[in-house]
């Protein structure tokens, strides 16, 4: 018997919903080696690492955003008047949230 080229086993477990998913990919992928489904994954797919930081404290933003636009509509009903500092500090806002989603799609590939 011819020895082995690849030696090293790798073994792990799976849910019966994750079975289904890996079965489904693996009919997508048309193949019905689970070893060369796996080596294709490894060998030839991007990894994407997804930082999470930046789109929390965007949403944090954009929760700041929305309850200024609340306290401006107060305003409004009670006297008909806008401050320019709230309308200012929306802006401030606004201008953070795109400096964050510049940062978030500068890191993508």
């Amino acid at each position: 018997m011819a020895e082995r080229e690849r030696k090293n086993h790798i073994h792990f477990y799976l849910s019966d919903d994750e079975l289904v998913i890996l079965k489904a990919k693996m009919r997508e992928a048309q193949t019905n080696s689970i070893s060369q489904f796996y080596r294709n994954l490894t060998l030839y797919s991007n990894i994407y690492y997804v930082e999470f930081d930046d789109i929390r404290e965007m949403n944090t933003e954009l929760g700041k955003i929305g309850n200024n636009i609340n306290q401006i509509a107060k305003k409004m009903n009670e006297n008909g008047n806008v401050y320019r500092d709230d309308v200012r500090e929306v802006k401030e806002r606004q201008e953070r949230i795109w400096q964050l989603l510049k940062s978030i799609l500068s890191k993508l590939p």
